[in-house]
């Protein structure tokens, strides 16, 4: 028996969406929650999984295509065997004897079923409406209101077959540690209003300790350094492994023809979290799924074929690097590329923005983190990086000078009473800033807690809209992939963003009394980009002196948190 799976609600207000690409095509065979594809709102990009267990038979609505709530948009079937579809005769006997039952109560005959007896006595077939697909992640100063989960039971739209109760549950694979490397992020900052902050100049993602993720305009060559200003705290957790395609036993509607992966270099997030379990780099990989994918079966060919090579002993590698499939083509932009256009020059046009540096000696912060880093991870389960030691820098300084923490409303500067501060993220949709609440109250342990949490489930697409909405300041590590500093575009409704560098060594000349000497010193440079309607260059200086003299000081052992 066949069954339609149809676009879910995905939020208050929100009527339609559009389909921007399918992840299976005709064929495929897919697991419950698995993604089929992903579709676009004007308030968040998301992944609709699939409510049940199946071979794709049809799909019903093709990519940039738009269509409302409650639209099927595609048929799943039992596949060739015809296991699990439920007799027409035993189905229909008992659809006359039984009363129909809850919406939301699950089906007594299992996906997987071939009983003809257990088919009889479940009663009329149940329809539900599917889950709502995992927390959608939408664009800084997304509509709060839309509130999903992909714990939270159905919602009133889409009526699909409900999944028995032994497939439903599938554990959710624990975080990973993140990555040693500081943060990096051009924001997307949180807005209220119409115009909300986003990323700004080109920005790069936090080194993952094990294999970058791909970004959305170059996947298959991470080889190369990434644009600065990205979040990459957590590499992200390992989840289910793919399933292998299974042919259709029904062919395709001759009206709508199977779509094609229109993007050669697209890695699903199931592949990439099997390929930093591996220890896999995917630019070394060719795909044998539709399109060159990579599938997963070609992750674990890689790693059964590596494993004898025996380790070279010689300096580091530079790996080649690996020409993009992108190259010659066009792509149109995503929308959420689209939005991040949008505000961006709104936010140039709107503002006066300008940027001052400092450069700050931080080895006392250097030798301190070597030291505790640790017992830090034994304590609190997370790697000490960079990262926690200037957001909490900046956040004492946003106390002693909220200038820099403040909003324009009309004629009027507003003043927050706390500290939210946001943390750009890349991921395959674009940037996107979750924002860690009231970061002033918070310390070293809570800090970095935050920051690995927020970047793996903003690129497992797990967030909710309200945390990606409300910052007042937005920290962008431009340094994780060796960017000396940058001027990072603020984001209205916001009124700064401060951009810190990569951590170097370099001669430095230190005074000692009455000589000087040249030392190798650790430095950073933090650049601090503000907006000159109310923020002057003296109050940007007298903040980044702040933060300057705080992290020269060196002084973080009462802010472990342990």
């Amino acid at each position: 028996m066949s069954e339609s799976v149809n676009l879910p609600a995905l939020g208050e207000s929100v009527t339609e969406g559009t389909v921007t690409r399918w992840l299976k095509v005709v064929g495929d065979r897919v697991e419950i929650d698995e993604p089929l594809l992903e579709v676009s709102t004007d308030k968040v990009d998301t992944e609709i999984p699939s409510p049940i267990a199946g071979v794709i038979e049809a799909i019903l609505v093709a990519e940039d295509e738009t269509v409302e709530v409650g639209t099927p948009l595609v048929t799943i079937g039992a596949g060739p065997s015809g296991a699990g579809a439920v007799p027409e005769q035993s189905t229909a006997a008992s659809s006359e004897a039984a009363e129909p039952t809850s919406t939301f109560a699950p089906s007594p005959v299992s996906a997987g079923s071939d009983s003809p007896e257990a088919a009889g006595s479940a009663g009329a077939t149940t329809t539900a409406v599917p889950p709502k697909p995992g927390d959608p992640a939408g664009v800084t100063g997304a509509d709060t209101s839309a509130e999903t989960s992909a714990e939270t039971g159905a919602e009133t739209g889409a009526a699909t077959a409900v999944p028995s109760p032994s497939e439903q549950d599938v554990p959710a694979s624990p975080l990973a540690e993140p990555s040693e490397g500081p943060v990096v992020s051009a924001p997307v900052v949180s807005a209220p209003a119409a115009v909300a902050p986003v990323a700004g100049a080109p920005v790069a993602e936090v080194p993952s300790s094990d294999a970058p993720a791909p970004g959305e305009w170059a996947p298959t060559a991470p080889a190369a350094p990434a644009p600065a200003g990205f979040v990459d705290e957590a590499p992200a957790a390992v989840a289910p492994s793919e399933p292998e395609p299974v042919a259709s036993a029904a062919p395709a509607p001759a009206t709508v023809a199977p779509i094609i992966d229109a993007h050669p270099g697209y890695v699903t997030p199931l592949v990439r979290k099997l390929a930093n379990e591996k220890g896999v780099d995917l630019t070394e990989i060719a795909g044998s799924g539709v399109g060159g994918r990579i599938r997963k079966e070609d992750v674990l060919t890689a790693t059964t074929s590596t494993a004898s090579v025996p380790e070279e002993v010689s300096g580091p590698s530079t790996a080649p690097l690996v020409t993009s499939p992108l190259r010659g083509t066009s792509v149109p932009m995503s929308r959420l590329r689209k939005v991040i256009a949008e505000r961006a020059v709104i936010s140039m046009q709107s503002s006066a923005q300008l940027t001052s540096v400092v450069e700050v000696d931080v080895t006392l912060v250097a030798d301190f983190r070597d030291s505790v880093k640790a017992e830090f991870l034994t304590r609190t389960g997370q790697k000490l990086s960079f990262l926690p030691f200037f957001a909490l820098a900046a956040a004492e300084a946003l106390r002693a000078y909220p200038i820099i923490n403040a909003t324009i409303d009309g004629d009027t500067i507003v003043y927050p009473p706390h500290e939210n501060m946001s943390i750009a993220v890349d991921t395959e949709r674009g940037l996107l800033t979750p924002v860690i609440r009231d970061a002033g109250s918070l310390d070293l342990a809570g800090l970095a807690t935050q920051i690995a949490d927020l970047a793996a489930r903003t690129r497992d697409n797990k967030l909710k809209p309200d945390e990606l909405a409300g910052g007042t300041f937005t920290l962008t590590n431009t340094g994780s992939r060796g960017a000396l500093f940058d001027t990072p575009i603020v984001f209205l409704p916001q009124s700064a963003i401060l951009g810190t560098g990569i951590v170097a060594k370099k001669p430095v000349v230190v005074s000692s009394g009455r000589s000087d000497a040249i030392a190798i010193r650790s430095t950073v440079y933090l650049a601090l980009s503000y907006d000159h309607r109310i923020v002057d260059g003296a109050d940007a200086a007298r903040f980044l002196i702040a933060v300057k003299n705080r992290l020269e000081g060196g002084q973080f052992a009462s802010n472990l948190g342990y």
